[in-house]
């Protein structure tokens, strides 16, 4: 469905990035660097350090439901956005998106005009800041609102957990410019997200990654299996021996990862990762 754009004259930012992957935490530094003066971030509409309009998808019980309100599924929630904006001098709006698709939905309801910007997580954050944010939002469940604690408190204050102050020494984001001395950002935890910690015991995950070694090439004989346990999930190294033939170095991180996912999967378990040694190639046997 589309809507007549209301305001013609505003210019529109997007940040995208999948979920989890920092793209809250890094708004206002986005934000600073291009004169943003307004923030679309799940289902709020934010200016400088003051949530001016809106409801947090955080606030949610269910996922489902809290990207219909991310969306702005809701014509009277739409409206409430629509209106504060009308009554701004606006000239800049970031949208936070999963997704193109997702970022020009959003403009498209709350009659923006289409972006005219996309900036990638990737393009302002190196890889392993990103897989540090996936990696704390998949076990811990936490969130980032980018207003400083007491806006978040004083409205959200069942789902507030910390508050996390970011200084221009201990971050410098990739190919954005300088930044502000100091920014404050709120961590939550949504209902939805609450982290639900799963144990298991050392010999049933390590008969779960030989029974995945199985599944992948019946032929991989595992020769020695160390799994140590660590604060954030599982370390494993596995010495094997290949037979002669098998294509397994060249395809050896799709080996790593298949066992990761296969394991994280069916128990909920993080992999940190999967160490492989090869000891030997097995010749075939002459018939």
């Amino acid at each position: 469905m589309l809507f007549d754009v209301l305001f013609p004259k505003v210019k529109v930012y997007v940040l995208v990035g999948e979920s989890g992957t920092g793209k809250s935490f890094r708004a206002k530094l986005v934000a600073q660097r291009y004169g943003i003066d307004f923030i679309i971030d799940d289902g709020l509409l934010i200016k400088n350090d003051r949530i001016l309009a809106g409801h947090s998808a955080k606030m949610e019980k269910s996922f489902l439901s809290a990207v219909k309100v991310a969306l702005f599924d809701e014509k009277s929630h739409r409206d409430e956005v629509a209106r504060k904006l009308q009554g701004q001098q606006s000239r800049k709006i970031l949208i936070l998106g999963t997704s193109e698709k997702m970022v020009n939905k959003i403009a498209n309801r709350l009659q923006l005009p289409p972006p005219s910007r996309i900036i990638k997580i990737e393009d302002i954050a190196s890889q392993a800041d990103i897989e540090k944010a996936i990696r704390v939002r998949r076990i811990e469940g936490k969130h980032v609102i980018p207003v400083p604690s007491m806006e978040v408190k004083r409205t959200y204050p069942n789902i507030f957990y910390n508050a996390i102050r970011i200084f221009k020494a201990e971050y410098v984001p990739v190919r954005i410019g300088p930044t502000p001395t100091v920014l404050e950002k709120s961590v939550v935890r949504p209902q939805y997200s609450m982290p639900h910690k799963v144990s298991i015991s050392e010999d049933a995950l390590k008969q779960m990654l030989i029974h995945c070694v199985d599944e992948y090439n019946g032929d991989i004989r595992i020769k020695k299996l160390l799994v140590k346990d660590d604060v954030v999930g599982h370390r494993v190294v596995m010495t094997i021996d290949v037979p002669d033939g098998t294509q397994l170095e060249g395809n050896i991180n799709s080996f790593q990862q298949y066992i990761i996912e296969d394991i994280e999967r069916y128990t909920g378990i993080l992999i940190e990762e999967v160490n492989i040694i090869i000891d030997k190639i097995i010749a075939k046997k002459l018939v």
